[in-house]
């Protein structure tokens, strides 16, 4: 059984978590920590982390960048493994991730679904073959209107699994409307459409002569998310110090 600290248990994300994990047996959450609390959960909920009593094998934190540091200090203390899913995280709190990393095992990774980082596993294969062979790499994404950055952290990502497969240094291209002239063939090129409630849609295009290949994400709520984090929680308890991301939670479901 594997006991979790659930920090952020009453936002969006953590009342999720909470709900996936209620009906899972292999795991159990035995805390909470949240700023707000209405006295509906059905685990004892903290005002902050460092007034948190009870013992857990993982933390889920699912927050505000604002809770990080306070976060980072309660699992190096404690040496506690933390998956880590809040973002827009500063450059020292970066920093300060893998300072607690070389302490306690931390799992960061820029989407928590399953089936995303299983697509930045096909496609780093894809690339491989499809880049020498003369396609070019776009990617569009999809989101809700009240998404505030563009392009998304998941499709930097998905461009970044891309990239690396690709010989040669390649550029990513944000905006084309200041120029004209022909595509060059050393780019990545991202589109991003907001509206309406749009959980998340990415779409990886290899446009070759003749031929398209497009592999495609489609987020219809935010639970994959949640079970993604569930399971990054399972395989982060009794690990290593070290920074592990969702990629190592793929390999070791054999996938």
């Amino acid at each position: 059984m594997t006991r979790v600290i659930m920090h952020g248990c009453n936002g969006r994300m953590g009342r999720i978590i909470s709900e996936l994990i209620a009906e899972d047996e292999e795991i159990t959450i035995v805390a909470g920590v949240d700023t707000f609390d209405e006295g509906k959960n059905s685990f004892p909920v903290f005002s902050s982390i460092s007034e948190c009593t009870i013992k857990g094998d993982v933390v889920i934190d699912f927050s505000t960048a604002a809770a990080i540091d306070g976060l980072l200090d309660y699992c190096e203390k404690e040496q506690v493994p933390c998956v880590l899913c809040t973002t827009g995280l500063k450059e020292e709190q970066l920093a300060r991730v893998r300072e607690v990393s070389g302490k306690t095992a931390v799992l960061k990774s820029a989407n928590m679904s399953l089936g995303i980082n299983m697509l930045m596993k096909l496609l780093k294969e894809a690339a491989a073959i499809l880049g020498p062979a003369g396609f070019d790499a776009e990617i569009v994404e999809k989101h809700h209107r009240m998404k505030v950055d563009a392009p998304s952290g998941t499709a930097l990502a998905l461009g970044e699994s891309v990239r690396q497969a690709l010989p040669g240094e390649y550029e990513f291209v944000f905006d084309r409307s200041g120029r004209r002239e022909k595509r060059p063939q050393k780019e990545i090129g991202f589109s991003a459409v907001r509206g309406g409630t749009i959980v998340g849609e990415h779409d990886v295009i290899f446009a070759g002569a003749d031929e398209v290949i497009t592999f495609s994400h489609t987020a219809y709520s935010r639970a994959v998310f949640g079970k993604g984090a569930v399971q990054a929680a399972k395989f982060l308890k009794d690990r290593e110090p070290g920074l592990y991301d969702m990629s190592d939670v793929i390999g070791q479901a054999g996938c």
